[in-house]
């Protein structure tokens, strides 16, 4: 079942997909799903992307839990006490 989404597009993309559709012959909708296949197999995002893999590590940080939290709490403290004088 196909899916309706919208997207803004500029004149010049609007343009662009009218004149493949006439050239080849094809639907609109065939323009832009064939493009963006296209897109994605040059990417090499087939689908089947693993998000876990792609991103692991990206939440490691240089310090510890335990410091982060001491170091905004301290933050936190110092700020409290300059506007509370």
């Amino acid at each position: 079942m196909d899916k309706v989404i919208s997207s803004r597009v500029s004149e010049s993309v609007a343009h662009q997909i009218e004149l493949l559709s006439k050239r080849l012959r094809i639907p609109k909708k065939k323009v832009i799903e064939e493009a963006i296949l296209a897109y994605a197999r040059e990417t090499g995002e087939d689908g089947d992307a693993d998000v876990f893999t792609q991103t692991s590590g990206a939440w490691r940080r240089g310090e510890s839990t335990s410091k982060t939290v001491k170091r905004a709490r301290k933050a936190f403290r110092d700020s409290m006490m300059r506007y509370s004088t």
